[in-house]
């Protein structure tokens, strides 16, 4: 049977799109992290060491919790004085780092507490520790 002048031949592309992919899944399952960071060559920043940064970096409020209750910097208060020496301090500087430290056997209210208080003035560089 001959082939007609005006025929165009057409390629079906589907079973190539299968193979890319497949291959594409190979490749992305196989590779060791270790082979990517190993290639990647990228220069962090160097700090930032300006004076400003430095004073808002030093200032750190600790929040002691216990069985007893809370300790802020070294006294203790209640969860309204908590409210009220954040609110002092976060109207200042809302990048102060705030170290929260729990014993073992603090009750776990007073640590949710503390974090809600931090939260709802703006404090959110906070870290936990467990004593």
């Amino acid at each position: 049977m001959a082939r007609k002048q005006y025929e165009n031949p057409q390629l079906d592309m589907t079973p190539m799109i299968d193979v890319v992919f497949e291959l594409i899944i190979f490749f992305v399952v196989t590779i060791k992290q270790e082979d990517l960071f190993s290639k990647l060559n990228a220069n962090r920043p160097a700090p930032n060491t300006s004076q400003s940064t430095k004073d808002e970096n030093d200032t750190q409020i600790k929040i002691d919790i216990g069985p007893g209750g809370m300790v802020f910097n070294g006294r203790g208060v209640s969860i309204k004085e908590l409210d009220r020496n954040i609110k002092q301090l976060s109207a200042v500087s809302k990048k102060s780092m705030v170290l929260v430290r729990c014993t073992l056997d603090s009750p776990h209210k007073f640590l949710v507490d503390a974090l809600d208080t931090c939260y709802k003035h703006g404090m959110y560089n906070v870290s936990i520790f467990s004593m």
